[in-house]
C-alpha cells in the first residue's frame, strides 16, 4: 500500500491527490512556527483556537499568520486540515472503524465539511478511500 502510494500505482486514475502523503514542513529554520506546527500535530483531535496558540505564541495574528505562510507554505488553518486529513486517511486504511467515528476522532463533528475537505486535499471521498484502501476489508 505504502509503495503503491509513493510510485502512484493505479491504473483507473484521474488524480494523483489521494496517493499524497502529508509532509510535515519543517525544515524551515523557524523555532516558534515548528512549536506552533507541534502544538496542531499533537493536538489535532481538539477544537483548536488559533487565538490561543497565538497567546500562547506571544505574537500577533498577522505576524503568526505571516510567518507560519512563509515557513510552511500554508495557513496555519489549511496546515491543521492536512493533519487531521492524513490522520482520517491513516484510520481509514488501518482500523474497522466507520468514517464517521474516524470523523470525531480527528477533530471534526460536521460531516459535510469532513467530507468537502477530505474530498478537497484527496480528490476521493472518505468512503471511496476507505473501501479502496483499507487493509481489514
Amino acid at each position: 500500500m505504502f509503495c503503491a502510494k509513493v510510485f502512484q500505482i493505479d491504473m483507473d486514475r484521474n488524480l494523483q491527490s489521494e496517493f499524497s502523503i502529508f509532509n510535515d514542513h519543517k525544515k524551515h529554520g523557524d523555532d516558534i512556527i515548528q512549536k506552533a506546527q507541534m502544538y496542531l500535530e499533537k493536538n489535532y483531535q481538539d477544537k483548536i483556537s488559533i487565538k490561543f496558540l497565538i497567546k500562547k505564541l506571544n505574537l500577533e495574528r498577522r505576524t503568526f499568520d505571516r510567518r507560519f505562510i512563509k515557513a510552511s507554505g500554508m495557513t496555519p488553518l489549511d496546515y491543521l486540515q492536512r493533519v487531521r486529513i492524513e490522520a482520517a486517511k491513516k484510520s481509514l486504511e488501518n482500523t474497522r472503524k466507520t468514517v464517521n467515528e474516524i470523523m470525531y476522532d480527528v477533530g471534526y463533528s460536521d460531516t459535510k465539511a469532513f467530507r468537502n475537505v477530505f474530498n478537497r486535499i484527496t480528490g476521493i471521498s472518505p468512503h471511496d478511500y476507505k473501501s479502496k484502501y483499507n487493509k481489514e476489508g
